[in-house]
């Protein structure tokens, strides 16, 4: 069941990732629960210290820590924009 969570989950995230660094247009759902999931992950290892709480890949949805997916979904898009058009937009 935590799987299907994290997949509902990140798949939100990456969306609004994708609205906030205007990069919707060119993603597909599945894109954007890659990102979310992918976003997590990394958020889990680089904001997660910074805000406490545990990432939602463990099972915590609390608001810290879907926070720090959001920022780690938005950290993604803009490593992928600037390695994709050397701006992060």
């Amino acid at each position: 069941m935590t799987i299907l969570y994290i997949l509902i989950v990140g798949g939100i995230i990456g969306w609004l990732a994708s609205i906030v660094m205007r990069t919707d247009g060119q993603q597909g759902i599945l894109l954007n629960v890659v990102v979310g999931i992918v976003g997590a992950i990394l958020a889990g290892f680089i904001v997660t210290p910074f805000l406490g709480g545990a990432p939602i890949t463990s099972g915590a949805f609390d608001i810290r820590s879907l926070l720090a997916s959001f920022i780690g979904a938005i950290i993604l898009l803009a490593i992928v924009n600037m390695v994709r058009r050397g701006t992060p937009r």
